[in-house]
């Protein structure tokens, strides 16, 4: 009887082993023979499976997004029950930050995408995730709906706010990751925006 390959478990494995690298040692250690020997599979299979280095950081990028995504929904659904807007945002952007060994993970290895970003700005051009600007949405429509309970003032933008809240939250990462203060502190510092905001 024929071995039953299973390859999107095979696409995983190798593309978890892009992460696993780009946590370590940044995207610039990554190739296809290195991610070959990381995953314990053949060079040819990773050839395989991706054609090209890009497809294959695509495909990590694309499930690491789906980590966070994972995370964020994790932490929304046992925020509060039912999740009220401040609920909700504080959630998702207290998921951003590295404050735990998972967290941390997925920041370190979104750092390292950020540095092939600024390195080779034509892989967003040509291969760029919506997960920002979707975000951003999400906030803002957390922070509209507060307006309408009455939690945030008619005055703020909620367009502009969420992107702020998300740069913000962007920035206490790289600190915390450069060690310039804690997770704590930068939690604090998130929280403390977000008081004001729900004053």
């Amino acid at each position: 009887m024929p071995l039953q390959v299973d390859h999107e478990q095979r696409r995983k494995q190798i593309a978890e082993a892009v992460l696993r690298i780009a946590e370590a040692q940044g995207l610039q250690q990554v190739t296809m023979r290195a991610v070959a020997a990381e995953a314990h599979v053949s060079l040819r299979l990773v050839q395989y499976y991706f054609q090209t280095k890009d497809a294959l950081l695509v495909d990590a990028l694309e499930r690491l997004s789906a980590q966070l995504d994972a995370l964020m929904r994790q932490s929304i659904a046992v925020a509060d029950t039912p999740p009220t807007p401040r609920t909700v945002v504080t959630a998702v952007l207290t998921t951003i930050l590295p404050i735990d060994t998972e967290s941390r993970r997925i920041a370190r290895t979104y750092a390292a995408f950020y540095s092939l970003v600024l390195s080779d700005p034509q892989f967003v051009e040509q291969h760029g995730t919506p997960q920002p600007d979707m975000l951003e949405g999400f906030l803002a429509k957390q922070i509209r709906a507060a307006q309408e309970a009455g939690e945030v003032s008619a005055d703020v933008d909620p367009a502009v706010k969420a992107a702020g809240l998300l740069a913000m939250t962007n920035g206490l990462v790289s600190s915390v990751l450069g060690t310039q203060r804690t997770a704590e502190a930068a939690l604090a510092i998130l929280n403390s925006h977000l008081d004001e905001l729900w004053a």
